[in-house]
């Protein structure tokens, strides 16, 4: 008996959601007698830039986006090398208009009232440290919040809190 049903392999991605606090071992899917492969599900799935895990924590969502920031930010410090380089107010500019825009991408799917955030907030706090030291070019071991308030730098917690009402 035909089913008229065709699974491309390459197109076909098995995902189980749980909030089961338990070891999570979903089974394959098997598809043999359909005429396809047997499917195993993946531990992350990305769906339209949105990256998500059995559990939908967004821990892998955060920490590629943060490490996708932190790049651009070691990208941007050749922009210093230049024969001027680049003052203070260009660098914040910098910051503020292509490395805050790839954090908050989505930001709204896992900040919401009664989510615990912690996690995810102290990533992008590490993130924001790491870019405060680069525009005001200061040491590792400076108080941040001096560098913070000396640079006019809102911290992140506070802005997402701006920016989500």
């Amino acid at each position: 008996m035909k089913y008229g049903l065709v699974v491309e392999h390459g197109k076909t991605d098995i995902f189980h959601f749980s909030r089961s606090h338990r070891a999570f071992n979903p089974l394959p899917l098997d598809l043999f007698p359909l005429g396809g492969p047997v499917l195993l599900p993946k531990e992350t799935w990305r769906y339209l830039g949105f990256i998500f895990n059995h559990k939908l924590t967004f821990r892998s969502h955060i920490d590629f986006y943060a490490n996708k920031a932190i790049s651009t930010i070691k990208c941007m410090k050749l922009l210093g090398n230049l024969s001027r380089g680049i003052n203070l107010l260009q660098k914040r500019r910098l910051y503020r208009c292509c490395a805050l825009p790839i954090v908050l991408y989505s930001f709204p799917l896992w900040y919401y009232n009664k989510a615990p955030t912690y996690y995810y907030l102290n990533i992008l706090w590490k993130m924001q440290q790491r870019v405060a030291l680069w525009i005001s070019g200061a040491f590792r071991t400076s108080p941040m919040l001096g560098i913070k308030a000396i640079l006019e730098q809102v911290p992140i917690h506070l802005h997402l809190k701006k920016i989500y009402r």
